[in-house]
């Protein structure tokens, strides 16, 4: 009954979270927790999904031209390594502030992607200029990801709309990206607990089905505007969610 529940709710998450392009691992950790998962095969599953529902969801991205690689790989290479300088540096502040100033980002960024408009560009961007901006991403998702202890999507999506990419394609892009960085996580996750067998098939049959349901929705069925809205209230609700759990405490 666990498996079968966790794969519900596995389902309904990453369908809402795929049209943002983010993964939804951090809200799937604990809700396994509180299904009595341990922390660590919790952490591992959760993030296992993140790859594999962003690479089912960047299998119809990538035909359809979503993803701009020649940001993507940059932002992959400078967030991998500036993930453990953020980390480090994650030693010298209480976690409480580093959950507050994760949550000022995110109501931020909700802001900018519901009431900013970013410039039209008269002209497709240089490739020089797109790998700039995925070095400069990679900076900004990798050190603050490795700061606050949470995945850089979050941060890339925001970033790429307000340097003016449409929303989609910043989606998308972001997608790829969290494949690589999840996969990362996990193998660090997996070797300190042991796979549930049950909850991982049902858990991945939902990520995959909310993969290509999400990534169907935002391809096809979602305007530019709308999946920019979309993404919004997403992050307005996980800065809604911490801000629960800090109250708490």
């Amino acid at each position: 009954m666990t498996a079968l529940i966790a794969g519900l709710v596995t389902f309904g998450f990453t369908t809402v979270l795929t049209v943002a392009g983010v993964g939804a691992a951090f809200i799937l950790i604990p809700v396994f927790l509180a299904l009595g998962v341990e922390l660590h095969v919790a952490m591992a599953t959760a993030l296992l999904l993140n790859a594999v529902s962003m690479t089912f969801a960047s299998l119809r991205f990538i035909p359809a031209k979503l993803v701009e690689f020649r940001t993507a790989l940059p932002i992959l290479l400078v967030a991998t390594a500036l993930s453990p300088v953020g980390a480090y540096t994650s030693k010298f502040l209480p976690v409480p502030l580093l959950k507050w100033l994760f949550v000022g980002f995110l109501v931020f960024a909700a802001s900018m992607m519901l009431f900013y408009k970013a410039k039209q560009r008269d002209a497709a961007p240089s490739t020089r200029r797109l790998v700039g901006y995925g070095l400069g991403t990679g900076t900004v998702a990798g050190y603050l990801g490795g700061l606050l202890g949470v995945g850089g999507g979050n941060f890339i999506v925001p970033v790429l709309v307000w340097l003016g990419f449409d929303p989609k394609k910043a989606s998308a892009t972001t997608a790829f990206v969290v494949i690589f960085s999840s996969v990362s996580g996990f193998l660090g996750h997996v070797s300190l607990g042991a796979m549930d067998m049950a909850l991982l098939a049902a858990t991945c049959a939902g990520s995959i089905g909310g993969a290509l349901l999400g990534a169907w929705l935002m391809q096809k069925k979602l305007q530019s505007g709308q999946v920019k809205v979309a993404i919004g209230v997403i992050l307005y609700a996980i800065a809604a969610q911490m801000v629960w759990k800090l109250l708490q405490r």
